[in-house]
């Protein structure tokens, strides 16, 4: 099965030749609806690319690598969460559910992603730009973690976990362009911190019964890379941990600019009416 997700070299060129119409369209002062789509498409598929490169330099020292992995499986069990094994143990029997499951995993991260950012911008963009930098914030926390190598569950011997995807010809983790592109950048799961920011923002910011869809694909996200052996309960316990850090580090950002904003406001009217006092007397 061809690889449907891109290598950083890919969305590199991608995110550069937006950014180049983009900086035309601009000086030409054209289509100026489009600017910030083409801008804000650059700077996703952009960071994108960012994490695939930062993966292919975590794509080295596979013996410490799946030394960590089989720490954080034993460390689940110590915590008594449900084995990854059990769940892959659910599909296996059903070859359709298991090539389903691949398939989840390599074409709906990113393009759930991007469908998300387009309605988001169309429908909410008032809420737009809040958002993408919760995106910015927790895909490049997630980033500077996965440069330790961590190794897969399907990659630790003992564990019994099958490759699902090598095992129907559907691995996204071929080479391609001269790099493989990284399998020990399991910690944190960037696949679970996108789809929970999904289904946390349409909650947020839609009322409609078809925000509900987010949450759908959040459960399936979590349940395909747990089952096709791609990643630890773990992964996407720390992605969540990110999310809820970047959120809760916006608000408490937001609100200390608001409270220097209005100290600002009350000092000037204060010395508005020390002013008046002054003219006054």
């Amino acid at each position: 099965m061809p690889n449907l997700m891109w290598t950083w070299q890919e969305a590199v060129a991608v995110a550069g030749l937006l950014t180049a119409g983009w900086v035309v369209l601009r000086r030409l002062r054209a289509w100026q609806r489009a600017q910030p789509f083409l801008r804000e498409t650059a700077l996703i598929i952009g960071l994108y690319g960012l994490w695939q490169f930062a993966g292919s330099l975590a794509g080295s020292g596979t013996y410490a690598a799946v030394g960590r992995g089989q720490w954080i499986w034993n460390t689940e069990r110590s915590a008594l969460l449900p084995s990854e094994r059990t769940v892959q143990g659910w599909i296996l029997p059903h070859p359709v559910i298991v090539q389903a499951a691949n398939l989840y995993y390599d074409i709906m991260h990113f393009g759930v992603m991007i469908f998300f950012l387009v309605w988001l911008f169309a429908w909410h963009q008032e809420a737009y730009s809040r958002w993408r930098t919760t995106i910015a914030l927790v895909t490049a926390a997630c980033l500077l973690i996965q440069l330790i190598p961590v190794a897969p569950p399907r990659m630790i011997p003992g564990l019994d976990m099958v490759d699902t995807a090598v095992k129907y010809g559907q691995s996204v983790y071929s080479a391609a362009g001269g790099f493989d592109p990284d399998q020990l950048s399991a910690m944190p799961s960037v696949h679970v911190g996108w789809a929970v920011l999904v289904a946390v923002c349409a909650y947020r910011v839609s009322t409609s019964r078809w925000r509900y869809l987010g949450m759908a694909h959040a459960a399936a996200t979590i349940f395909v890379v747990t089952a096709t052996g791609n990643h630890y309960w773990a992964d996407g316990i720390v992605a969540v941990v990110l999310l809820v850090a970047a959120l809760i580090a916006q608000r408490t950002v937001r609100t200390l600019l608001r409270r220097h904003v209005t100290a600002r406001k009350d000092l000037a009217k204060q010395d508005v009416e020390h002013g008046s006092l002054v003219d006054v007397r």
